[in-house]
């Protein structure tokens, strides 16, 4: 089955705690787990941020609802106990636990009313009912983000060549190759040969170097253009080559590329523009919004 909203989860995890005992969040998870029949893969589904696990977090905030409502108490952190309240509710055998059933109490309406109506009303119709509130926001980042990736190769694609591989070495060298920017310069176009427009030092050392093929295409690349790449990195010696498109690769150029004993990284142009985003090339950052929780040690006395 699919992993269940965070309002599903709400009466199972009432029913969970029902005995009156204290539950650690992470034995809810566990259990609840096995009740929804979740898959290993499931269990494991991170959100976009890749920080935590999506029914983690959803749990989490099934949780956090039912607090404020007076449902479940925190008698510790981390951990949830019932309230008289919860135990009255089970005991009127609701079919369902949900945001709206949980709109009958002050304090919970208190918790979800910000000061400003209007915030309130954007905030509602922009989260969905399947999505905890940091969903909704790793949600809205992420579609920030890919259309942030497209007009990022729009733009690539209105410049010249000769700009494309001045960006190319400008975001190697932000991503540790190269040494300086200066340094980093001097090699491209220098190699001129056969499909290679520059290498670029592979550390500050020099140690190694990196030959690269840097090409806006409009069209997929195959596996012939990276057999020439490789033909020219066997003639000059090389054992290591990143090929950069704006474009995408087919399956035989990919399979290809990890076939052959050369190292040959292949960089299309949505692993382009997502590097350029994480190391602010041709990027910049126009607003940052902190997420906090409590720091339960804080609190602790004695």
């Amino acid at each position: 089955m699919s992993i269940p909203d965070y309002q599903s989860i709400m009466l199972p995890l009432l029913r969970l705690a029902g005995d009156g005992k204290e539950y650690s969040l992470r034995a809810c998870i566990s259990m609840l787990a096995d009740e929804f029949g979740l898959s290993d893969n499931e269990r494991k589904e991170l959100l976009p941020s890749g920080k935590q696990a999506r029914f983690d977090n959803r749990v989490g905030w099934a949780g956090t609802y039912m607090i404020k409502a007076g449902l479940l108490s925190r008698p510790r952190r981390a951990h949830y106990q019932i309230t008289d309240r919860g135990q009255e509710v089970l005991a009127s055998n609701p079919t369902e636990i949900n945001v709206k059933f949980l709109d009958q109490y002050q304090e919970f309406v208190s918790f979800r009313q910000p000061s400003n109506e209007e915030m309130s009303s954007a905030a509602d119709t922009s989260q969905t009912l399947a999505e905890t509130p940091e969903e909704a926001l790793e949600e809205a980042h992420q579609t920030l983000q890919e259309s942030l990736a497209v007009d990022i190769i729009q733009a690539i694609k209105q410049c010249s060549p000769e700009f494309f591989e001045r960006l190319v070495v400008d975001l190697l060298v932000k991503m540790g190759y190269g040494g300086s920017r200066k340094e980093a310069g001097q090699a491209v176009g220098r190699g001129g040969d056969g499909g290679i427009d520059g290498i670029i030092k592979e550390d500050r050392l020099g140690l190694d170097i990196i030959y690269i093929q840097a090409k806006r295409w409009e069209g997929v690349v195959g596996r012939p253009e990276i057999q020439k790449f490789a033909g020219a990195l066997q003639g000059n010696r090389a054992r290591k080559g990143i090929f950069i498109t704006t474009s995408s690769f087919t399956r035989e150029a990919v399979e290809y590329a990890t076939l052959i004993d050369t190292k040959i990284i292949l960089i299309d142009g949505t692993r382009l523009a997502d590097f350029m985003i994480e190391h602010n090339v041709g990027a910049s950052t126009v607003a940052t919004y902190e997420v906090k929780r409590i720091d339960s040690d804080y609190f602790v006395e004695g």
